[in-house]
C-alpha cells in the first residue's frame, strides 16, 4: 500500500508523490526513486520496485517531476505544454527540494536521516547532478543512465533554434511531444558547471552502483563504462546485465517480472543494505 502526497516547490509547482512503507518511516533509511525522460512514477516497474524496497524495511518515495507531462491523471501525458518547458536544472532543483522535505519531516517525524537515491536513464543523470547542490544523499544507484546531456547534433540544434521546438514521437502513446529551446539553453549554459556529469561523478565521494543492460539500444552500455571511468573505483560497483535492454524487459502496463529484472532488484537492494545500514 502507498500513501499519496503533494509537495509545493519554491517555484510553485506541484510534485505528486507516493510513499511506500509508511510503517518504516522514522526508524529506517529512505530510498527515493527518480524516473527518466518520458517516464513517470506509476510506469511499469516503479511501483513494484518501491514495494520491494518497502517490504525490505525502507521508507520509499516515488514522484513525478512537475514538468514531466503527467498531470492529475497519473498515467497519461495530459500536460504537454509543461513537458515542452522542462529543463534539467528544474528537475535537479525539484529532487533537491524533495530530499530536504523528507529531512524536514514533511512525510512524518524521522530519526534516521540516511537517504539512497536510484535514478533510471535521464533520472540517473539528474540523481548524480543533484550531488553538486545537495550533500544529503548517502548512496547513489543509477540504471541505464546517460553520461552526457548534450545529445544533439549541430544540425538538430540549428533546426531546433530555427523552429523554436524539437519534436519527438512517444512510440508507446503515439503522441508527438515537443521541447522548447529552454532545454537547449539550459544545456549550453550549464554544460561545464551544474550539468557536467563527469564533474559530478568524479567529485561524488559516496557509494555508487552503475547498472546497465548490454543490449540497451536507447542508452548504449558505453555510457555506463564512461560513468565508471569517471568514478572512484573504491566506492563504485558496475553491474552489467546480459541480454537485456533499456527497461530490462519490463513493460507498461506492468504484466509481471523476469529473472533479469529480479537480479537487478536484488543487486540494488544489497547495495543499499551495505551502504545505508
Amino acid at each position: 500500500m502507498s500513501k499519496d502526497f503533494i509537495l509545493k516547490t519554491t517555484l510553485g509547482n506541484d510534485l505528486h508523490i507516493s510513499a511506500f512503507g509508511s510503517d518504516n518511516l522514522g526508524k529506517s533509511p529512505c530510498i527515493i526513486l527518480v524516473h527518466g525522460f518520458k517516464g513517470f512514477k506509476d510506469w511499469g516497474f516503479w511501483p513494484v520496485l518501491a514495494q520491494h524496497f518497502a517490504d525490505n524495511n525502507y521508507f520509499v518515495l516515488t514522484f513525478n517531476f512537475s514538468h514531466n507531462g503527467i498531470g492529475n491523471n497519473l498515467t497519461e501525458f495530459s500536460e504537454l505544454d509543461k513537458f515542452s518547458q522542462n529543463t534539467f536544472s528544474l528537475e535537479i532543483s525539484e529532487l533537491s527540494e524533495l530530499i530536504n522535505a523528507y529531512l524536514n519531516n514533511h512525510f512524518g517525524q524521522i530519526h534516521n536521516k540516511k537517504i539512497g537515491v536510484l535514478g533510471h536513464s535521464r533520472g540517473g543523470a539528474i540523481t548524480l547532478l543533484t550531488s553538486l547542490i545537495n550533500k544529503n544523499i548517502n548512496a547513489y544507484a543509477v540504471w541505464a543512465t546517460v553520461a552526457v546531456l548534450d545529445r544533439y547534433t549541430t544540425r538538430q540544434k540549428e533546426k531546433w533554434r530555427k523552429e523554436g521546438v524539437f519534436e519527438l514521437l512517444n512510440t508507446r502513446t503515439k503522441q508527438v511531444m515537443q521541447l522548447n529551446t529552454t532545454l537547449l539553453d539550459d544545456v549550453e549554459k550549464n554544460k561545464d558547471g551544474s550539468l557536467n556529469i563527469e564533474k559530478a561523478v568524479s567529485q561524488l565521494n559516496k557509494p555508487l552502483l552503475i547498472a546497465h543492460g548490454d543490449q540497451d539500444l536507447v542508452v548504449k552500455i558505453k555510457e555506463a563504462e564512461l560513468l565508471y571511468s569517471y568514478a572512484d573505483k573504491s566506492k563504485t560497483e558496475f553491474f552489467k546485465i546480459h541480454g537485456t535492454g533499456h527497461t530490462f524487459d519490463m513493460q507498461h502496463p506492468h504484466i509481471g517480472s523476469n529473472k533479469k529484472f529480479d537480479s537487478l532488484m536484488d543487486k540494488t537492494l544489497q547495495f543499499f543494505n551495505n551502504n545505508l545500514s
